[in-house]
């Protein structure tokens, strides 16, 4: 369809129930609701090729240029699409691969204005660009997700008050918390919040903005350290396990989610993620993937989502599921559909933004996903080297991910490995090769 075609009037779709057993693979696909579509709905899908009525290549954008926008270049590009990115740096992974590359700031008026006439839709692969520059692509294009759940996403008293609402048909609630935004709220924390963790409302990630406080004196101290910006204080919870399910999710209101992952994290990063079947009892997984969905049926949510859980020692034999936070993107945990799965998280980015059908995801294999950090470039005397690949390589079902950062530093992902096989015992035994031939942290934990 053209890129001017006439938008479609702002119809919510209705929550949609989940039921059934989970797939081995994916929770059962949520049929399209019966609703009009929202604001700024392409009026037919977009399909890859030149435009039947400009003749021009059908262009889907980017909102950043990181590692994730990347991925969704090359999906976008697979699948016959152009693309664009608007990202300030030069030499960002997704700008060094796209058709375009707009190089100005994320709120930069002339720049949203040159995505805007470049693209047929546009996305974004990370949480902390401006909302307000999605809301203004908004107005000439299809954008999603929307600068609502972006904006949601970005501050987490905000997302913590959505998951309250949630929990209440859902089930599954987030950890027990305080909003700090005043010191006559710091006096009045309950004790029985503490010890606890004081994450700011905006900007945290891989572990940044977050402290661990052990009292009322900690806590105190904590948030000048934080600057007393506005913070939310969470229980520390006895945690068994942590997973992630992610999800996509239509403009008609059709979603499709992948079997949840387990995720350990070293440092506050992302280290190992386990995606198989047996990772998490099926009963638990049910819930966890009804919750996902309820949390992005309830947002009117478009696009690919993930929502982070912990499981924690309640004394019960399965422990008790609570919601962490959520993603409106891709996320790092679903790297590994890219080669164990029949369709990625990547692909399913696509088709929500195109308004293509969503195929329900099948894995075909196990897999164990290891992130690659920037220290895996320096030895143990801090002089630069280039990790040995080739003994990796040589590994059967290794699949190697750069993301082409000029730069390794300490902290940095640089890429990602996924090992798949014919089971969980064969991926496990070649991940514990490729950990002890490159030192990585994680897998036995």
């Amino acid at each position: 369809m053209s890129a001017a075609a006439p938008l479609a009037a702002a119809v919510a779709a209705p929550p949609v129930a989940v039921t059934g057993s989970p797939m081995p693979s994916a929770a059962p696909s949520v049929p399209a609701a019966a609703a009009l579509p929202a604001p700024g709905v392409p009026s037919g899908p977009l399909l890859p090729g030149p435009d039947s009525a400009t003749g021009r290549p059908v262009t889907l954008g980017v909102m950043g240029g990181g590692q994730l926008g990347r991925m969704f270049v090359h999906a976008a590009q697979r699948m016959g699409y152009d693309t664009a990115v608007l990202e300030p740096d030069l030499l960002s992974p997704a700008g060094l691969v796209s058709h375009q590359h707009f190089e100005l700031p994320y709120d930069d008026a002339d720049g949203l204005t040159e995505l805007a006439q470049a693209c047929d839709a546009i996305t974004t692969e990370f949480e902390n660009v401006p909302a307000s520059a999605l809301q203004r692509l908004a107005a000439e294009r299809p954008v999603a997700p929307g600068a609502a759940a972006v904006a949601l996403a970005q501050n987490r008293i905000a997302e913590k008050a959505h998951f309250t609402a949630c929990a209440a048909q859902s089930g599954v609630a987030c950890a027990p918390y305080a909003v700090i935004e005043s010191a006559a709220q710091l006096a009045a924390v309950p004790a029985d919040l503490l010890p606890g963790i004081l994450k700011t409302a905006r900007m945290g990630y891989d572990g940044k903005g977050q402290l661990r406080v052990s009292d009322a004196a900690a806590l105190q101290a904590a948030w000048a350290e934080l600057k007393q910006v506005p913070c939310v204080l969470e229980q520390h919870l006895p945690l068994r396990a942590e997973y992630s399910v992610v999800l996509a999710r239509g403009w008609d209101g059709a979603s499709v989610c992948f079997w949840p992952q387990r995720n350990v994290h070293v440092g506050g990063i992302l280290a190992v993620t386990h995606a198989y079947q047996s990772n998490m009892p099926a009963a638990q997984a049910e819930r966890a993937q009804a919750a996902t969905q309820f949390i992005a049926t309830e947002l009117a949510y478009v696009g690919v989502l993930c929502v982070e859980f912990f499981v924690v020692d309640d004394g019960s034999p399965l422990g008790r599921l609570v919601v962490n936070e959520m993603a409106p993107r891709p996320h790092n945990s679903g790297h590994y559909t890219i080669d164990a799965c029949d369709v990625s998280q990547f692909d399913l980015q696509v088709c929500a933004l195109a308004g293509l059908p969503l195929p329900a995801p099948r894995q075909h294999s196990p897999a164990i996903m290891l992130n690659l950090l920037g220290d895996l470039w320096f030895d143990a005397a801090g002089q630069s080297r280039t990790p040995n690949w080739a003994a990796v390589l040589a590994m059967p079902g290794v699949h190697l991910h750069l993301y082409g950062k000029p730069e390794a530093r300490l902290g940095r992902k640089m890429g990602h490995l996924t090992i798949t096989g014919a089971s969980v015992a064969a991926v496990q035994a070649v991940a514990a090769q490729v950990v002890a031939r490159l030192g990585l942290p994680g897998l036995d934990d």
